[in-house]
């Protein structure tokens, strides 16, 4: 089979595998939709970098957001079967410990047994993926696979988020950072019933997004102005509830001082700092601050019920689908941020829409995009 890896120099390069053969408890699940992860590039595209959780092991076929069928199953399977439709959740633990226990196998604490799909063992860049049964979800008919590729990392991770700080129909959200990750926490804060939803970001496409997919009342561009303006759009107050993606310093701060009084904030784009003063940006207006790294695999399973039921699709924020053999500009693509989501195709994904508009099996937007 054909499968990518990231030598770490801003370039894919397409190598030959064995088809593996599933074990006790494994499936061998054949590809239908992998997408791209921001920290797929920041920790693994333009570098090599990080240990553990983001320790890529050279040679390893990338992308930890897989989705697809099983086409075959080992010995001693206990809930899945061949022809079902699943979604991986991207870290394999050891099962044993206290982490794994609670479904948090992001955080799973056994050098030996911990392995992320795409970092440290086979992802879903290729044409087919061996995946542990124990870490599969099923995906329902009423959603692509497109749609579950999303939940496999970026969703679940908001998901968890928004859960930590809570969200409803009470509260004005601040989203700092309109990415992939941004634009799924808008989607989902609409679908949690909060009623107005204020983006931040630096990039004229991302923005254009939030606002042609209705995901944001308000969208204004990142800079020292966002408290000023966030304030003008809630009365003076600030928002309930803040959620940064953007990883950024700035935005962070803003998203802090944006929060209202007795107002909860989380933390959840990846690197960079924070540097605010404790006393006045927190402690007397009584906020607080929480940080959320991915999500259990018993709230994945929850949180796929629920988009069901909300009647949302991840896939409407994918703007651009490729073929594995254009991985290469798929990836060169999503590091350039002018874009939403990207998603390498396979089969009938190929052929689905995205962003609501036509795509060719080349994987290229049709010239309306």
């Amino acid at each position: 089979m054909t499968g990518a890896i990231l030598p770490g120099n801003s370039t894919t390069e397409l190598h030959q595998f064995e088809i593996p053969k599933p074990g006790p408890g494994e499936v061998l699940v054949k590809m239908k939709a992998s997408t791209i992860c921001g920290s797929d590039i920041r920790a693994i595209y333009h570098e090599h970098k990080g240990k553990g959780p983001e320790g890529y092991q050279p040679g390893m076929v990338a992308g930890h957001e897989p989705c697809g069928q099983i086409v075959k199953v080992g010995s001693g399977m206990r809930r899945f079967k061949e022809g079902d439709r699943v979604v991986v959740y991207h870290i394999s633990g050891c099962g044993m410990c206290d982490d794994c226990r609670r479904g948090y196998m992001i955080s799973c604490s056994s050098e030996k047994y911990r392995k992320a799909y795409g970092w440290q063992r086979n992802g879903g860049m290729a044409e087919y993926c061996l995946a542990d049964e124990k870490d599969l979800c099923t995906l329902p008919d009423e959603l692509s696979y497109v749609d579950g590729a999303q939940v496999a990392c970026g969703f679940g991770t908001v998901y968890e988020g928004l859960e930590k700080i809570g969200i409803s129909g009470n509260d004005a959200v601040l989203i700092t950072g309109l990415g992939p990750v941004g634009l799924a926490a808008a989607m989902l804060c609409k679908a949690l019933g909060a009623n107005n939803i204020i983006g931040t970001d630096v990039s004229e496409e991302r923005m254009k997004i939030a606002t042609d997919k209705g995901l944001c009342d308000h969208v204004f561009k990142a800079g020292p102005d966002n408290v000023q303006q966030v304030l003008e759009v809630t009365g003076g107050k600030g928002v309930e509830r803040a959620v940064d993606c953007s990883g950024s310093n700035h935005a962070r701060l803003a998203a802090i001082q944006a929060t209202r009084k007795w107002g909860k904030i989380v933390f959840i784009g990846e690197g960079g700092t924070c540097e605010f003063e404790p006393s006045r940006d927190i402690i007397h207006d009584q906020k607080t601050i929480y940080g959320s790294w991915v999500t259990n695999i018993w709230r994945m399973e929850e949180l796929i019920e629920r988009i069901v039921r909300w009647g949302i699709h991840p896939e409407d924020l994918v703007t651009h689908r490729f073929s594995l053999d254009q991985v290469d500009d798929a990836y060169s693509l999503m590091a350039s941020g002018k874009c939403g989501k990207v998603a390498v195709c396979f089969d009938e994904e190929l052929e689905r829409k995205s962003s609501g508009e036509n795509l060719h099996a080349d994987g290229q937007c049709c010239s309306s995009c």
